[in-house]
């Protein structure tokens, strides 16, 4: 079944064929990092378990119906600012097509869906909702009314299915929910107090940030910022300038190109694939990269650096004060070497000139080259070739 299908037939069967796209991505982690990391295992299990959960509940309601429906001329159309405070927000681009917001409404008791009757009712008594025009700007927001924490169980969670033409710039936010993003070329603003972000094909200026979740972004590219305070961040397929930060959480890049910054204070760092530049810190974790064809700058504090490099960029600079450091370089090429550790191992080195014994290696191989500097203070270094 093609996704088109899976848009057209209700808001349901969108979220559970998100949810297929992410199980997606959760067994390819759980094979990937089974072998390399079990602590990394075991939470990608766990977060598969809950999610099971998510999905027979969204296949459960797949045929749910909005509680309001409202389009607008295409043309009419030039930005989106959209807020509630309980739900989700889906946002997605077309190249044809007049806008179009679907409303769905559900109980804070359970999260059931009501009756429209029901919704009503309770949509009258704690929510003001917006969905029109205001000049230019596509308005669709749903603010609690002042008394809502006093009734709070017979109170609403309002999500938002959100088409507009794909060049729109938006401004999201919710304090409860998820956001989700799709093929959208303009500037995206958007931001979630507890909740996940998942976006793709995205294209533009994009900035996100969630207090309490996780971030996934793929097939996106030019001005990408997104920040989390305490989730993972994953990155596949994307170019420009990157910036990924967490907390709390562990970052995972493949197929990244252009000039990225990610770190993370508490977790691991893994990447594949990654052109251009990479500058990458983490304080408390491990660092793995593989099959790299950029320049490189990484650092831990707490855990183990082991990288591969495909081909060498314009520099390379690791740094570990706590722990080992494996570094394979290209073989029959030039370099710079500056290397010191608690000790030091490597290939016999032909055609070196330069100074070595047990602790520090500094010199040129092959005539010199591509700088590598390498300070591992609290551990061994491996310098090896392929």
């Amino acid at each position: 079944m093609t996704n088109k299908m899976w848009k057209e037939d209700g808001s349901g069967r969108r979220l559970v064929q998100h949810f297929f796209n992410n199980v997606d991505f959760i067994v390819n982690q759980l094979i990937k990092h089974t072998f390399m990391n079990c602590t990394i295992f075991k939470r990608a299990a766990l977060v598969a378990a809950c999610g099971m959960q998510v999905l027979l509940a969204a296949a459960q309601d797949q045929n749910e119906t909005p509680y309001l429906v409202k389009t607008f001329s295409r043309d009419q159309v030039k930005q989106l600012k959209s807020q509630t405070s309980g739900g989700n927000i889906h946002v997605a681009g077309q190249t044809t097509g007049d806008a179009k917001v679907e409303v769905y409404v559900r109980a804070n008791d359970g999260g059931r869906y009501l009756s429209h009757d029901e919704a009503q009712q309770r949509m009258n008594e704690s929510v003001d909702l917006t969905v029109g025009m205001d000049g230019g700007i596509l308005q669709v927001i749903a603010k609690r009314k002042d008394k809502w924490e006093d009734n709070w169980r017979h109170n609403v969670s309002v999500s938002f299915v959100i088409y507009v033409p794909e060049a729109v710039s938006s401004d999201v936010e919710t304090s409860g929910g998820n956001i989700h993003l799709s093929d959208l070329t303009g500037t995206e603003s958007f931001s979630t107090s507890g909740g996940n972000l998942h976006l793709e094909t995205l294209a533009g200026k994009i900035s996100g940030t969630t207090s309490g979740g996780n971030v996934t972004i793929t097939d996106s590219k030019n001005d990408i910022d997104l920040r989390t305070s305490g989730g993972n961040m994953h990155a596949k397929n994307c170019e420009g300038t990157i910036t990924m930060t967490t907390s709390g959480g562990n970052v995972d890049l493949e197929n990244v190109k252009g000039t990225v910054h990610a770190t993370t204070s508490g977790g691991h760092i893994d990447g594949d694939g990654i052109g251009g530049e990479l500058k990458t810190s983490t304080s408390g974790g491990n660092i793995h990269l593989d099959n790299l064809t950029c320049s490189l700058n990484a650092s831990t504090s707490g855990g183990s650096i082991d990288v591969t490099m495909k081909t060498m960029g314009k520099y390379l600079e690791l740094g570990n004060s706590g722990g080992n450091i494996h570094l394979t370089l290209p073989s029959g090429q030039g370099y710079n070497l500056a290397i010191s550790g608690d000790k030091i191992h490597t290939d016999k080195l032909t055609n070196f000139s330069g100074t070595m014994d047990n602790h520090n290696l500094e010199g040129t191989l092959n005539g010199g080259g591509v700088s590598v500097r390498v300070s591992g203070e609290g551990g061994h270094v491996t310098l090896s070739f392929q």
